[in-house]
């Protein structure tokens, strides 16, 4: 193992030129930036190299190889695994990295990879304009780009990275590359699903569409003993949704803190408003819900509306798969499990895939998931280290008993600490030997591993 001395000379060295911030454990500003979202998450980096432009992600690179450690790449955080550090290497944080620049004539925004979902969309809609991203504001846009991108535009516009302009990228050896369709296109294909696989994204450029800025959504929740009726109905009403509109359902707990399990639809519809309210009718006309949130709202208030639902500092332990269909059997089970989670903070989630999203080819880029359908997520969440045993057990325990409804795919960015190798594989499907011999070419000693990692073909 190296010695501190070692990691303390070398980024005193850096430090001469180094426009960041070099943090060693017992510096100022190490606990609170080793930090990540998952509260489950503790490691301790030999050194975290918080990085203010491009040169200085190539240094701290330079520097890690040099010393002979491992390297983990931070955005902004939000990964339910943790691969944003590590213990005992070199954390290459991105998040002083803020940079946007709004094309509004070419409908283009270029961002840096510290970037947040609800930084873009502020910039983005001075204009009327936006790109899927996530549901929760504070998630980072290279990590979830790079490896799908969800969210509640994704029906008519795609996926985050079905918008891909470019990558600016910081690969193994150091060099600085920019992958589009006519630059590194193999690359470039990679990147679309393969995360943080090829190198570090230092910046990401999108193709923006009219958004808003006023659309119609929010949620709409029921009481728990109308679950069957509510997931009965959200399946009938998944069969025929335009491209503009788009609904989750959830078994999870009331938002106002009580803790009392309830079922809820949480949707948006991004097209003209008079549209929306006709396409949200049979939503509010639905059963006599207990709670009705569903209207007009800027979007930056839709995307940043279940930010309190995902408090920094929880724990959190995720399982997640698409399923074949979402049968009467599926349904039952679902209720059975969630009768049985030990925490107020936790929920069973559908996510729809349909739209734009499914007309993509699956190999037009690596992520693979292009038929209509449901992606299943068991999100465990809780507060308390004592009840960490408790609630990954349940979300274990109910991703088995779901088994038996399951499609062959993963979504690769739900993969959670303990799911490497099988279900990485399962995240790529038929692309993953292309990612393997591409992986090679660009990383042929895994450098970049500390990931939902894609091994190099030998």
């Amino acid at each position: 193992m190296l010695s501190i001395p070692s990691v303390t000379n070398a980024a005193a060295e850096l430090a001469a030129t180094f426009r960041g911030q070099l943090l060693k454990p017992a510096d100022v500003g190490y606990e609170d930036a080793r930090k990540v979202h998952n509260g489950l998450v503790d490691k301790r980096p030999a050194l975290i190299a918080r990085c203010r432009g491009v040169a200085d992600v190539v240094d701290a690179l330079d520097l890690t190889r040099r010393l002979g450690l491992e390297v983990a790449v931070r955005g902004g955080g939000h990964n339910v695994a943790g691969r944003a550090t590590i213990n005992g290497g070199v954390m290459v944080d991105l998040s002083p990295m803020k940079g946007i620049r709004v094309d509004p004539e070419s409908r283009t925004v270029w961002a840096q990879g510290g970037v947040t979902w609800g930084e873009l969309n502020r910039e983005t809609q001075l204009h009327g304009l936006g790109v899927t991203g996530g549901v929760v504001s504070s998630t980072g846009i290279a990590g979830l780009t790079l490896g799908g991108g969800v969210g509640w535009l994704m029906g008519k516009y795609g996926l985050a990275l079905d918008n891909l302009r470019a990558v600016e990228l910081v690969t193994a050896g150091g060099k600085v590359l920019r992958a589009s369709k006519h630059q590194d296109p193999e690359l470039f294909w990679a990147l679309r699903g393969g995360g943080g696989n090829f190198g570090v994204a230092t910046s990401l450029e999108y193709e923006l569409h009219p958004v808003g800025p006023t659309v119609m959504g929010g949620p709409i929740v029921h009481p728990i003993e109308r679950s069957r009726d509510v997931l009965e109905f959200y399946r009938d009403s998944t069969r025929s949704l335009p491209d503009e509109h788009m609904l989750f359902a959830s078994l999870t707990h009331a938002p106002d803190g009580s803790g009392r399990e309830v079922a809820a639809l949480v949707t948006c519809h991004c097209g003209p408003l008079a549209d929306a309210e006709k396409a949200m009718r049979p939503l509010k006309q639905f059963g006599g819900p207990a709670l009705d949130a569903v209207g007009p709202m800027p979007y930056c208030q839709l995307n940043s509306m279940l930010d309190a639902n995902y408090p920094k500092g929880a724990l959190n332990y995720w399982k997640s798969n698409f399923l074949t269909e979402l049968s009467d059997a599926a349904i039952d089970t679902m209720i059975s499990c969630f009768a049985r989670c030990p925490t107020p903070m936790g929920q069973l989630l559908l996510e729809h895939f349909h739209g734009a999203v499914a007309r993509i080819d699956v190999g037009e880029a690596a992520f693979p998931h292009r038929r209509e359908g449901y992606n299943f997520l068991v999100l465990a969440q809780w507060m308390q280290p004592a009840d960490t045993s408790a609630c990954i057990a349940w979300a274990r325990e109910t991703y088995d008993r779901m088994r038996p409804f399951f499609a062959p795919g993963r979504y690769v960015n739900y993969l959670d600490d303990d799911e490497t190798g099988e279900p990485v594989a399962a995240a790529y499907g038929p692309n993953y030997r292309r990612l393997q011999q591409i992986k090679a070419k660009y990383d042929p000693k895994n450098f970049f591993r500390m990931n939902q990692n894609i091994r190099p073909l030998a």
